[in-house]
């Protein structure tokens, strides 16, 4: 049996040289960087948001509120270790994942070998079956005027 899942996510983009700018697990040098209540990992948390929803369990914030101060700051692999445990307890592994980020900066394509063999290695899964790409929105609307960077995903789960 299979599933398939899909998530989305979006954070305000601020030039902040104390937050560091993290995407897939990876730490991308960028003078930008993501607000958010944890570390802001738009990829991880649209790729959980996509396995929680294949699983038909709700989203991340039910499992991690923004509104808990002692989530404030939390290592977003945390978030997709949970995910990761929810889906085995459930009998459903990674088959693939494809990801999408949306935004004109910082640009991705330098960066995307980094995002991809990150999360290879926090889903154990080969590298050929972890897309990441980029698009732009050809400087329409906030993600254009460089205001937020954006992230779609879209799993395949297989029962074991």
């Amino acid at each position: 049996m299979y599933r398939i899942g899909q998530g989305l996510d979006f954070h305000r983009l601020e030039t902040n040289e104390a937050r560091p700018l993290i995407l897939g697990g990876a730490l991308i040098d960028s003078e930008f960087a993501l607000v958010g209540h944890s570390d802001a990992d738009i990829v991880i948390h649209a790729l959980a948001d996509a396995i929680l929803g294949a699983l038909g369990l709700g989203d991340i914030g039910h499992y991690f509120p923004d509104t808990d101060p002692s989530l404030k700051n939390m290592d977003s692999k945390r978030i997709l270790e949970k995910t990761m445990e929810l889906a085995s307890e459930k009998g459903f592994g990674l088959v693939n994942i494809d990801c999408t980020l949306i935004g004109e900066r910082p640009k991705i394509a330098p960066h995307r070998i980094k995002i991809q063999s990150s999360l290879s290695s926090l889903l154990k899964l080969p590298e050929d079956c972890v897309s990441i790409k980029a698009t732009t929105t050809e400087k329409m609307g906030a993600l254009g005027r460089t205001e937020g960077l954006g992230a779609s995903c879209v799993v395949l789960l297989e029962k074991k």
